[in-house]
C-alpha cells in the first residue's frame, strides 16, 4: 500500500464519495466495484441513507488492514475522476457538480502530497541505505588492505627463499584481485615459464617476480625483455623486486621505446597505505617513462 491511512485521507474519501454518487444504486455500485462485500451492502436497509451506511462502512473498514486497503483503493479511484454521470439531470447539478468536484480535487491534492512524502522518505531510506553499504565496503577494504600488508610482513623472514618467492607470488595475484586488476597466474609459454600477466589501461603486462634479498641485477632485465619482445607490439612487461634495483639494472631498463616498468617494495607499500591505488600507481609510472625514457621512479619523486 502506498499511502498512508490518515484520518484526513479517510475523511476526504468519504466526502468524494457521498458527493459523487447521488443515487444510492450508483453509489452501491461504486462499493462493489472498489470490493465492498456482497453480504455488507446487502446489510443496508431501505430507510438507511448514504451519509448513515457510508459511516457504518467506513467505521467498519478501518479495523482491518484489508478493510484500510479498501479505503485506499477507493481514494484512487475517487480521485482519478473528471466527471460525475450520476449527478447530472438534476435541477441543481450545477451545484452538485461543482460541490463533487471540489472533493474530488482536495482528495487527489492530499493523495499526491503523500505520494511525494513517500517519494522522499523511500529516497532517504535508499540514500541511508547507500551509505551504509558503502560504509561496509570501505570497511572490508581497510580490513583487506590491513590482511594484505600483514601477510606481506609475514613473508619479510622469508626473502630469498624459494617457499617465500612462491608466497609472495601468490600474495601478488591476490594485491591485483583487491585491486581489480585483470591479471592472469603464472603459466608457460613457448616452453618459458611467466611469472604472469596483468592488463590496466589497454596495455598487457608480463609480470616478472624478485622476491630476492639482493637487488634485481641486468640478466633479470634482460630475461623479462627478451619475454616481452616475443609478444605482441603492445605488450610491455613490469618486474618488482622486492629489493630493488641496481642503479645499471634501472639503465639498462630504460631508454628509447623502453617496453619495462620497475616497481619495488616502496610502490607496493604505497598501495597498501591507501594513498594511491596500485593502478594509479603503475599510470605513474609509465607516464614517467614515457616522458623521461627512465623505467623507474622512486616512491619519493611521484609528486614532482
Amino acid at each position: 500500500m502506498a499511502a498512508k491511512i490518515t484520518p484526513r485521507l479517510i475523511e476526504l474519501t468519504y466526502e468524494a464519495a457521498l458527493k459523487s454518487y447521488w443515487r444510492k444504486s450508483a453509489l452501491r455500485k461504486f462499493l462493489r466495484a472498489s470490493h465492498i462485500s456482497e453480504t455488507f451492502l446487502g446489510s443496508w436497509t431501505g430507510d438507511e441513507s448514504k451519509r448513515e451506511f457510508l459511516d457504518r462502512a467506513f467505521e467498519e473498514l478501518q479495523e482491518s488492514d484489508r478493510g484500510k486497503a479498501v479505503i485506499f483503493q477507493m481514494a484512487r479511484s475517487l480521485s482519478e475522476q473528471t466527471t460525475f454521470p450520476d449527478l447530472r439531470n438534476w435541477e441543481d447539478s450545477e451545484q452538485k457538480v461543482q460541490e463533487a468536484h471540489g472533493a474530488v480535487q482536495e482528495l487527489k491534492i492530499y493523495l499526491k502530497q503523500q505520494d511525494e512524502e513517500i517519494r522522499s522518505e523511500r529516497e532517504q531510506e535508499e540514500a541511508k541505505k547507500r551509505a551504509r553499504e558503502e560504509k561496509a565496503r570501505i570497511q572490508r577494504s581497510l580490513t583487506d588492505r590491513a590482511s594484505l600488508q600483514q601477510r606481506l610482513d609475514a613473508l619479510h623472514s622469508q626473502v630469498g627463499t624459494q617457499v617465500g618467492g612462491y608466497k609472495f607470488e601468490n600474495w601478488f595475484y591476490d594485491f591485483l584481485d583487491f585491486f581489480d586488476i585483470d591479471n592472469r597466474r603464472p603459466y608457460k609459454t613457448n616452453g618459458r615459464q611467466i611469472d604472469g600477466s596483468l592488463t590496466y589501461d589497454g596495455t598487457t603486462y608480463l609480470v616478472e617476480l624478485k622476491f630476492t634479498s639482493n637487488q634485481a641485477k641486468p640478466a633479470d632485465i634482460d630475461s623479462l625483455r627478451a619475454k616481452v619482445e616475443d609478444k605482441a607490439d603492445n605488450t610491455m612487461g613490469i618486474l618488482v623486486s622486492i629489493s630493488g634495483f641496481s642503479s645499471v639494472a634501472i639503465d639498462g631498463a630504460s631508454g628509447r621505446r623502453g617496453v619495462l616498468l620497475l616497481f619495488d617494495a616502496q610502490h607496493i607499500y604505497l598501495s597498501l597505505s591507501g594513498s594511491l591505488g596500485f593502478g594509479d600507481v603503475i599510470s605513474r609510472i609509465r607516464r614517467h617513462a614515457a616522458q623521461t625514457g627512465k623505467a623507474y621512479l622512486e616512491v619519493s619523486k611521484f609528486g614532482g
